[in-house]
């Protein structure tokens, strides 16, 4: 385990239910990651301005289920252009609406071994 806690910014229009679904994988992992949920932007226009805000820069950024996969695709894209190597994930369009928000939490579960191992 990495004693450096991972900044983690989500996209999400609905920051109260990023906090609650991120907290819940956070609190799930916990003892083999240090993640830390640092910001969350809601919309494409910050996303820049917020991941440059954060010290030290976020290492992770996670897209909501809530943004097509184009809008997705550009978020990504402009994560990768303002901190090179960070890491991204996008939940695939639509989940959230049709497994709610504890099925969100069980999908990144699954994968966050994946996405913490991305180079």
């Amino acid at each position: 385990m990495s004693s450096q806690p991972v900044n983690l910014v989500s996209v999400n229009t609905a920051p109260d239910r990023a906090k609650k679904v991120i907290g819940a994988v956070i609190d799930n992992v916990k003892d083999k990651y240090s993640i830390v949920h640092a910001g969350n932007s809601t919309t494409i226009e910050e996303v820049k301005p917020l991941l440059l805000s954060i010290q030290p820069p976020p290492g992770i950024l996670f897209c909501a289920s809530m943004w097509t996969p184009e809008q997705q695709e550009q978020i990504q894209a402009i994560a990768r252009d303002t901190i090179p190597g960070i890491k991204t994930h996008a939940i695939p369009t639509g989940l959230q609406v049709q497994v709610g928000p504890d099925g969100v939490v069980k999908y990144l579960m699954e994968r966050i071994d994946d996405i913490m191992q991305q180079k």
